[in-house]
């Protein structure tokens, strides 16, 4: 598949073509779409046992030993499969719980305890770490057990529909959401509703937020904020609090500088896997690509190669170029640019607006994705 552009001075030779993003229009099957919530390639081998807690900080070698007992209380998690209802499934479960000391192990909960866990802290202590972590000691087949970010579950929901979600989502034991967001009140109600019917069916939850160091300089997400904000589903999370050090005040690092249109073009050319596309025609494309399948227009990229990157005219588009820095950012592709450097992609008005962490998060995805390709081109 070819891209639009030429190097300068050259004629496309069509087997080396760089492949273009535009010119993909997945269609991924609901299969796909829920095997594929595991915890990304960057988090493929973390463990427990590769958490290094900081000595100075005794509740983040606490918070691996619970998560450690969380994870083998889940072996008396629901069978899939049972046939029967998410009431008589949940009623069986805790009659296990009683047999297996709780879902937190040693620190034995009542069977009508919280059967969830909220993992609250800063920013760079190691929640997402952990989560994952989680995820690969849970005694269940990846097939029983799920990881994504808030998004991606809100995008399955739209993919699949609500109650295929909760029909499909019920037969596993647990449910990890990395990135709790709670700047969206629809989004919100939507996925504690969701939570609540996996809750009666017997999955058991973890969760963190996350927010991102900002020139906003905002802090923590407390857990406070979190229960308040899931209101009647509160009770089924445990906070689980992570002290570490605070990184409010290093900000956003600088993008790096972009490169010329040839220097990106000649580069997608030279690299194997390379797509070539000018950026303002990519926020077209994506306007008619369903953000649930945004992973799968990155399958076989070895690089993203962007031309004439410009200010991000409108909320809705900017939404989505959110989702599709952060598939981008867990698949490890790097990012090659011309124009502006993406610490100018978003205005002043979105960066102080309702959705400034989903924006501060993007551009230090992006930021990384960029310093990570500057190998691509010739010095």
């Amino acid at each position: 598949m070819s891209s639009s552009h030429a190097v300068p001075g050259s004629s496309p030779i069509a087997e080396t073509a760089p492949l273009s993003l535009c010119a993909r229009e997945p269609h991924v099957p609901a299969d796909r779409l829920v095997a594929e919530m595991v915890p990304p390639p960057r988090f493929d081998s973390v463990r427990f046992d590769t958490y290094v807690p900081d000595p100075n900080q005794p509740s983040q070698t606490e918070a691996v030993r619970v998560l450690s007992d969380f994870a083998a209380g889940l072996g008396g998690a629901h069978a899939s499969g049972s046939g029967r209802s998410g009431r008589a499934r949940s009623a069986s479960r805790e009659g296990r719980w009683r047999a297996t000391g709780g879902l937190f192990g040693r620190k034995a909960v009542q069977a009508s305890g919280p059967r969830g866990v909220y993992l609250d802290g800063g920013y760079g202590v190691g929640k997402t770490h952990l989560l994952a972590s989680l995820w690969h000691a849970a005694p269940a087949a990846p097939s029983l057990k799920a990881f994504g970010t808030f998004v991606e579950l809100t995008n399955l929901v739209g993919a699949l529909g609500f109650q295929q979600t909760v029909r499909t989502l019920s037969e596993h034991r647990l449910l990890c959401i990395d990135e709790f967001e709670l700047d969206d009140p629809g989004d919100t109600v939507l996925v504690s509703s969701l939570l609540s019917r996996l809750v009666e069916a017997g999955v058991a939850l973890a969760a963190t937020s996350n927010t991102l160091p900002g020139k906003l300089g905002e802090g923590r997400f407390a857990a406070a904020d979190f229960l308040r904000e899931i209101q009647g589903l509160s009770a089924h999370f445990r906070p689980l609090r992570i002290d570490g050090e605070d990184y409010r005040h290093r900000g956003l690092p600088d993008a790096p500088p972009p490169f010329s249109d040839e220097q990106v073009t000649k580069a997608a050319y030279a690299t194997d896997g390379a797509s070539l596309d000018d950026f303002p025609a990519l926020l077209d494309h994506l306007a008619r690509v369903h953000p649930s399948r945004y992973g799968a227009l990155a399958d076989g990229l070895r690089a993203v190669c962007l031309t004439e990157v410009r200010p991000v005219p409108d909320q809705s588009t900017a939404l989505r170029l959110v989702v599709l820095a952060d598939r981008l950012y867990d698949r490890e592709v790097p990012v090659l640019a011309s124009g502006l450097p993406f610490d100018r992609l978003f205005s002043e008005e979105m960066l102080n607006g309702g959705y400034r962490k989903k924006y501060f998060r993007a551009i230090s995805r992006l930021t990384a994705l960029a310093r990570d390709a500057k190998g691509l081109v010739e010095q």
